[in-house]
């Protein structure tokens, strides 16, 4: 899976990297993010007990250590063109926050994140 925004990961484990369980918690997140190869809400869940789902269109919160990142996940119909069994899915950062971050941004509610997805552009 590509990774869209990991500048967002690069920012936090700089910001953080006195917090080795927050770091490597973040890297792991990283690689389980460009091995993927999801098809469903199933799958991200299954691989990561961390996940919760927030919008049927494939936004999910993720609870690294003290941290919630928003991702996007895009998925693709075809396998890439190079015959390799990569998938071609794309993974977007979208927001990287502390849990008092989220808890003052998204009020710890549906309706506001729905909110905020619709302030971006992200959903209809």
């Amino acid at each position: 899976m590509k990774l869209i925004g990991i500048r967002y990961f690069t920012r936090l484990k700089k910001k953080n990297r006195g917090n080795t369980k927050l770091v490597k918690a973040i890297d792991k997140l990283i690689d389980d993010l460009k091995r993927a190869q999801w098809s469903n809400k199933d799958e991200v869940l299954s691989d990561r007990s961390d996940a919760d789902c927030i919008h049927s269109d494939g936004f999910y919160f993720f609870n690294i250590n003290i941290h919630r990142t928003m991702i996007l996940i895009e998925y693709s119909l075809e396998s890439s063109n190079n015959n390799s069994e990569e998938d071609t899915g794309v993974a977007n950062i979208l927001w990287v926050g502390s849990h008092d971050d989220y808890e003052r941004v998204f009020k710890n509610n549906k309706s506001t994140i729905n909110k905020w997805l619709k302030d971006q552009g992200l959903i209809d």
